[in-house]
């Protein structure tokens, strides 16, 4: 795996990390089970105002897993059935995470690439005691500044609803995301062109390029890839202990590989994803 920078980044552009990342799903109510019994605790469906999609996520302290499916295939799903039919279900897109949406595109903006202008929306979780509505403001990148990949800036306005502490504990014992692996005809140029969004600066390994984002936490991973477009492949992340994740999936009757720092589950059995847990400590 490529090497990670150590050295502090800078908070440029106005992104400040990894907001989410987010799965497409053929089925959402067989993906909410599927994450169930791999271990994580999974908020209220969520349904988005105005759209035919609705979601499940997966809260950690910073960022989140968003599972995403078509409720209602009538109303704009965002591209959702056209990703499903070309790719399966697997790793959908990419959501960087900002205080404040508007000064992130004037940023982006002013730094020659192509943005969206912030839009506000929300979307309604449906609680046990009642719906309550999320709100936040997304800023939409331009795929030709983010070598083809579905990225985006994201806001949150009502956070405390989201960010709940009986959603943040998960029985495999998750923490956050450390890591997203893409591949790539030509790892270099994809991750020069990731970087541009946050000023970092790609680090050399022996089979790739990482970037390690703002906040020190997720770093991107681009290896080399026979496919013309560039595509997310897996995700890692944290957990305190890889017993936790190994005894859950042994208990469940779940296969899953294990070595000296890594717990990894198949992509079949996760939706099309690679999912890895790893130490905090683990070597890049």
């Amino acid at each position: 795996m490529a090497a990670t920078s150590k050295r502090p980044c800078a908070k440029p552009m106005s992104i400040t990390g990894l907001d989410h990342v987010l799965v497409g799903v053929a089925d959402l109510e067989s993906a909410r089970a599927t994450w169930q019994g791999l271990g994580f605790t999974l908020t209220p469906r969520g349904r988005h105002i105005g759209w035919g999609t609705a979601n499940y996520c997966i809260m950690f302290e910073q960022d989140y897993i968003e599972l995403l499916g078509i409720v209602d295939d009538s109303q704009f799903v965002n591209r959702l059935d056209e990703f499903l039919a070309a790719e399966g279900e697997g790793l959908l897109g990419l959501a960087f995470a900002a205080d404040d949406a508007e000064q992130a595109y004037q940023d982006l903006k002013a730094s020659n690439i192509g943005v969206q202008p912030a839009k506000e929306l929300k979307r309604l979780l449906e609680l046990p005691d009642g719906t309550v509505t999320p709100e936040f403001a997304l800023v939409h990148i331009d795929s030709a500044d983010t070598a083809g990949l579905r990225a985006f800036v994201c806001t949150h306005l009502t956070r405390e609803m989201v960010w709940q502490p009986r959603w943040l504990r998960h029985a495999n014992g998750a923490e956050a995301i450390t890591g997203i692996e893409i591949s790539a005809a030509d790892p270099k140029a994809t991750a020069n062109r990731l970087a541009r969004l946050t000023s970092g600066s790609p680090v050399p390994g022996t089979d790739g390029f990482s970037l390690t984002l703002p906040g020190d936490v997720c770093t991107l991973t681009v290896t080399a890839g026979d496919r013309a477009e560039p595509s997310l492949t897996g995700m890692t992340v944290m957990v305190p202990t890889l017993d936790l994740p190994a005894g859950h999936f042994a208990a469940s009757g779940i296969y899953f590989t294990r070595d000296t720092f890594t717990v990894s589950v198949d992509p079949d059995d996760a939706n099309g994803v690679a999912l890895n847990f790893t130490l905090a400590n683990a070597p890049a």
